[in-house]
């Protein structure tokens, strides 16, 4: 043995040193580490990584094909120290096994990924307390802003942590009263008007409300609509058929029995949403009715289950797919303008008639 070392491994020209020989099994792989393999610049690596066109096609597939091989994984983290930005946007929603939020978040997510941005969801039924907790822990990934459809019972000091923190904020479909926020929605009064007119020129006199609930915007307003319509055509309030509930399938099947055993009972209902109208047309099969046939009834939101039903629910359509996309938009040009004006949307909605509305049969 002559004591000395051996010569230290050379790696042929043109060969790519594979990631366990550059981090010897450890270690985070960097842009540096990239770009030393190539030969080329970090400044080349981050911008192929990025898809930049500024890079040649062949340079960019090397450099995304080298980064994959050796398990290169974005620094979000580091990212968002350097330029003040997670290009997360926080999403709090009440609901998502309701079809209604599901079509809201996708549109969301869709426009998001569009702009460049992630989404970071959390959801807290219609519990105060939880939506709290919820927010705060949605605060603490530092989303750039958060769209928020609140909670049942919410009021401006719900959110007043999120705006003392800097926070854009767009409430979506559920409106806060006294919260100076941007605000994109359906106009909930005008549907439930499109509803009622509807039926009352079908011949119905006694019309149901099941999903009252002063408790959220949408209840408030969806309810003032039925009222109003009712008034205008001198149509006695009953609150014997209007059943007061969120609006949920139980709650629609729960409804529609109770509506039904009164000693006047209704020819027809106005639902809350589409949910509360599925739940109905099953309450109505459990006392050998028929939606359309025996009885009439309208959803709200126009979910894609609705056309699907048998019999095909009429129902108001509130664009839920437009108002996820303008929600998501507002919300980014609030982040890159946070001085400008509030903003307020309200989309138009449209009565969608299909099979379970008919002139009443007696």
């Amino acid at each position: 043995m002559t004591g000395k070392s051996p010569p230290p491994e050379t790696t042929p020209p043109g060969r790519t040193v594979n990631a366990p020989a550059v981090l010897n099994g450890r270690g985070r792989v960097t842009l540096q580490i990239i770009a030393d393999n190539l030969a080329v610049s970090t400044a080349t690596v981050s911008l192929a990584l990025r898809g930049s066109p500024l890079v040649a096609e062949a340079t960019r597939a090397r450099v995304q094909q080298i980064a994959r091989e050796m398990g290169y994984s974005y620094n979000r983290s580091a990212a968002s120290l350097r330029t003040d930005r997670t290009n997360i946007l926080g999403v709090g929603f009440h609901d998502i096994t309701n079809p209604y939020f599901a079509e809201l978040l996708a549109a969301i997510e869709e426009t998001a990924t569009a702009h460049g941005r992630s989404i970071l969801l959390g959801t807290y039924a219609e519990s105060l307390e939880r939506q709290d907790r919820v927010l705060s822990t949605l605060k603490e990934y530092r989303p750039d802003g958060m769209i928020i459809c609140a909670a049942g019972g919410s009021t401006p000091a719900a959110f007043e942590h999120l705006i003392a923190a800097g926070v854009p904020l767009v409430q979506l479909s559920r409106e806060i009263i006294g919260l100076d926020l941007d605000f994109v929605g359906s106009d909930d009064r005008q549907g439930t008007v499109l509803a009622v007119e509807h039926l009352i020129a079908l011949g119905h006199r006694r019309i149901a409300f099941l999903g009252e609930s002063q408790s959220i915007s949408t209840g408030r307003n969806r309810y003032a609509g039925y009222c109003g319509t009712l008034a205008r055509h001198d149509m006695p309030l009953d609150p014997a058929i209007v059943y007061s509930a969120y609006g949920t399938r139980e709650n629609g099947l729960k409804g529609i029995q109770a509506v039904l055993d009164v000693d006047d009972p209704p020819t027809a209902a106005v639902c809350f949403n589409d949910l509360t109208a599925f739940g109905a047309m099953m309450g109505l099969r459990h006392r050998g009715l028929e939606a359309g046939v025996d009885f009439s009834l309208i959803g709200c939101d126009d979910v894609q289950e609705a056309a699907q039903w048998y019999p095909a629910l009429t129902t108001i359509r509130n664009f839920q797919d437009e108002m996820g996309r303008k929600s998501a938009e507002f919300l980014i040009k609030r982040i890159a303008e946070p001085g400008a004006p509030t903003r307020r949307l309200l989309l138009t909605p449209e009565l969608v008639l299909r099979a379970t509305t008919a002139p009443p049969r007696r």
